[in-house]
């Protein structure tokens, strides 16, 4: 993987206004090219020995593996989970417009 490949980050939170601010944030800081909040979705998962559910929104933001661990530090630092589930994927392929800005909006 390079400094230019284009990642897909994904980030939960519990209220949609919250997940706006992050997706905003991340954005106008040049640390992510775009965000995406999804619609609720139900997370099933273990939290200090419980199974716990919770409704909660998916925020998808596209950056470079550059500008990964300044949006990292940025997600941790702004969230307001203890533990905010943070998880980067690589594009493998994309449309080569699509990349180059997203490329150019995160420089």
């Amino acid at each position: 993987m390079t400094d230019e490949t284009v990642l897909t980050v994904l980030t939960t939170t519990d209220a949609p206004d919250r997940a706006d601010t992050l997706a905003r944030g991340a954005v106008e800081a040049r640390l992510a090219a775009c965000a995406q909040v999804s619609a609720a979705v139900t997370s099933v998962y273990r939290w200090e020995g419980a199974v716990e559910t919770a409704r909660e929104y998916q925020i998808l933001l596209k950056t470079t593996a550059a500008r990964y661990p300044e949006l990292e530090r940025w997600l941790t630092d702004h969230h307001d989970y203890d533990t905010p589930e943070i998880v980067a994927v690589p594009v493998v392929r994309g449309a080569s417009g699509y990349l180059g800005w997203v490329r150019g909006e995160t420089t």
